[in-house]
């Protein structure tokens, strides 16, 4: 399992938290003020079933004016965490541009080739929520999407958001290890763990936060 296995792509509109819930994984620390993010690339070491790599994110641009940079991205990406603010209807709804635009970048033929998982982040305002939840459920089961409440500001599953696609990323390079042809659907082995351990650094390049 070569390290691109891992390499995991955060996207969603501007001002949806990216920056703070990469950062908090990373660093388990939070940004209350942070300059807009262009791309900015992390590391985190992580241990498969014992054997240690390195888990590359890569933390977007969600406004307007890097658009036309998505395509890269999602070339790039092995897997995606599609992110919303809970806050804010119209992060949610920009969504499903975005999964489709994966999809067509990646040539999928099913969504279960390709790890998403949706995030709806600051659940730690919930007196402002304006997403509903059962909502945002609903629209995960009809996508095929795993899918998590998030807070970045106290931490709130966002190590479980990682590790989410990070299992349904090793379930599927094992698939395809197993049987290339992809009729063998094993899933994850049983007894498989995942772990996520401090990086001795993370490397960032372009933007802030």
């Amino acid at each position: 399992m070569s390290v691109n296995d891992f390499k995991t792509v955060v996207l969603g509109s501007g001002g949806v938290g990216k920056s703070s819930l990469t950062i908090r994984l990373i660093t388990d620390n939070f940004l209350e003020e942070y300059d807009a993010t262009i791309e900015d690339s992390y590391q985190k070491t992580i241990v498969v079933d014992g054997e240690s790599t390195t888990l590359h994110v890569l933390d977007t641009a969600g406004q307007e004016e890097y658009v036309s940079m998505q395509d890269q991205w999602m070339r790039e990406g092995r897997a995606f965490l599609l992110v919303y603010s809970i806050t804010d209807q119209k992060t949610f709804e920009d969504l499903n541009k975005i999964r489709e635009k994966i999809l067509r970048v990646k040539q999928a033929k099913t969504e279960s080739s390709v790890p998403l998982i949706l995030v709806g982040n600051k659940c730690d305002l919930k007196h402002l929520q304006a997403v509903i939840t059962d909502d945002a459920k609903s629209f995960a089961e009809q996508n095929n999407l795993a899918f998590i409440e998030t807070s970045a500001m106290d931490s709130t599953n966002v190590d479980v958001a990682f590790e989410t696609i990070l299992i349904e990323i090793y379930r599927i390079v094992t698939r395809k290890t197993l049987d290339p042809t992809g009729d063998n659907k094993p899933g994850v082995p049983g007894g498989s763990r995942i772990v996520l351990e401090p990086a001795a650094g993370g490397k960032k390049k372009g933007g802030c936060c």
